[in-house]
């Protein structure tokens, strides 16, 4: 199967560029950043919890695990599995209720998965985070990774808020001029990210 990427290109560059000089040398440092994202808003949600505090190679042990005795990602198939199962496939029982919490309100209809393309980034967070489990944080992260929202700057990250610092030379980073930078970024905040991302792995 073909892996997809955040799609971005030339305009979106050249206005950052414009926008801010010491990021401007940054994307010129860098190049093109290659993101893999899931257009699958609820796939990508449980393969968020799933990989919440351990390494890319042990999440994606885990999720081809559960995809195996799901045999479908889907909420349906999900749902039928018990908490027992699902933590099974080598998750803490904490996650696996936080996955059920996923699969039940998908089924119930609590969250209508299908409809988020529809919904505002503020909509999205605030049906999202009313599931045990899911926090703003990682609604972001489905904004920008699964839903493509252009304009995602994650106050609640921490590689951001890092790399912010090293890059503006700050000590620190108070949420009001964390949220300057962000306006600055607008409307392309998401690319913005990307690159503040790959900085840290410089």
């Amino acid at each position: 199967m073909t892996e997809l990427y955040f799609p971005y290109g030339e305009a979106e560059i050249s206005y950052l560029r414009k926008k801010d000089k010491k990021l401007a040398a940054l994307i010129d440092h860098v190049g093109i950043v290659k993101r893999p994202i899931n257009p699958d808003p609820f796939s990508s949600l449980v393969d968020s919890i799933v990989s919440q505090q351990i390494s890319t190679k042990a999440a994606a042990t885990v999720s081809a695990k559960l995809l195996t005795l799901c045999g479908e990602m889907t909420p349906q198939k999900l749902y039928a599995l018990s908490q027992q199962e699902i933590q099974s496939c080598g998750m803490s029982m904490q996650k696996a209720g936080y996955i059920k919490n996923i699969a039940t309100a998908a089924v119930s209809k609590i969250v209508d998965f299908d409809n988020l393309y529809q919904q505002t980034d503020k909509e999205i967070i605030e049906s999202l985070t009313t599931i045990k489990g899911v926090g703003v944080w990682t609604v972001e992260m489905l904004l920008i990774f699964s839903l493509l929202r252009p304009n995602v700057v994650s106050y609640g990250d921490l590689i951001i808020r890092r790399s912010i610092m090293q890059l503006y030379r700050h000590k620190e980073l108070p949420k009001e001029r964390f949220l300057r930078y962000a306006k600055r970024y607008a409307p392309y905040g998401s690319v913005a990210s990307l690159y503040l991302w790959a900085m840290a792995a410089l």
